[in-house]
């Protein structure tokens, strides 16, 4: 499956909002620095959809707040 993540580093508060079915954002509190944060939304995605953190890949948006993930169930 893949969805579209708007993210959020060094949030307060880490959480994934469902927008609507393939749109999500995702707070983090890790910086955007050296792949910290784009690690971390991979883990909250892997904890909200109950799947393993190696299903969770990150297809596009390296280096953007927009990002594409699959998610491999």
């Amino acid at each position: 499956m893949r969805i579209f993540v708007r993210a959020t580093p060094n949030s307060k508060n880490e959480r994934v909002v469902k927008n609507d079915d393939t749109h999500f954002s995702v707070y983090v509190s890790e910086p955007p620095r050296q792949g910290m944060a784009n690690r971390a939304i991979a883990a909250a995605l892997a904890d909200f959809f109950g799947v393993s953190k190696s299903s969770v890949q990150l297809v596009s948006g390296f280096t953007s707040r927009e990002k594409v993930f699959d998610i491999i169930q």
